[in-house]
């Protein structure tokens, strides 16, 4: 059941939190900012239960082996069944449209064709977001997995979405960085909440 598995996945994330004293040296290595790993499952969803009642906040953490003792242990999205989203979010911003950082944003999404592709470029990411590869860091919110039965794909929310000129550096620098060919497409938030198959508003 979703609510069960993402019980399982907080559960696991606590019991390697306990692991990290002994892990993290006398002296980590802080992030310049707190980011928070979250785990939303809709493969059950109750009937008319709304948008993001699934979705759990697992860890948040300032320091680089506290990331690779997480993602090491747990933080794979080709483990986890379809379905499954997977957030990297900016500590104090939740992976939702509401969310007053995400309100007026929109993502960049990048469609991964084997599980392998997911996890590297998942990867990629997530070491370029806790090391502020981006010049416009500040205008990024955080990143999504989707693992999905028919295509997988990666999502790269941003703060706001009418700030072209920000959001196509966003974009060239995450395809460089993921290392893909594949086409790209940037849409709205305002978008999506109106039609479900959104119009792609900017293209890489």
């Amino acid at each position: 059941m979703a609510t069960d598995l993402a019980t399982d996945v907080a559960m696991a994330a606590q019991t390697e939190a306990v692991t990290l004293e002994e892990t993290v040296t006398k002296q980590p290595h802080r992030l310049e900012r707190k980011w928070t790993f979250w785990f939303d499952n809709q493969s059950k969803p109750k009937q008319g239960a709304a948008w993001g009642t699934s979705l759990r906040k697992l860890y948040t953490f300032d320091t680089v082996e506290e990331f690779w003792c997480l993602y090491d242990q747990i933080f794979k999205p080709s483990k986890f069944p379809a379905n499954a989203d997977f957030h990297l979010f900016k500590a104090g911003t939740e992976p939702k449209w509401e969310d007053p950082e995400c309100a007026n944003g929109g993502k960049w999404s990048i469609p991964a064709n084997k599980k392998a592709t997911l996890d590297n470029m998942w990867l990629e990411t997530l070491m370029a977001l806790i090391g502020e590869q981006f010049d416009d860091a500040d205008e990024i919110c955080g990143v999504v997995a989707s693992v999905r039965q028919r295509q997988d794909k990666l999502a790269l929310w941003t703060k706001t979405a009418a700030n072209e000129a920000a959001q196509m550096s966003i974009g060239r620098k995450w395809r460089e960085i993921v290392d893909v060919t594949d086409k790209m497409t940037y849409s709205f938030h305002d978008d999506s909440k109106r039609e479900r198959s959104a119009k792609a508003r900017y293209n890489l």
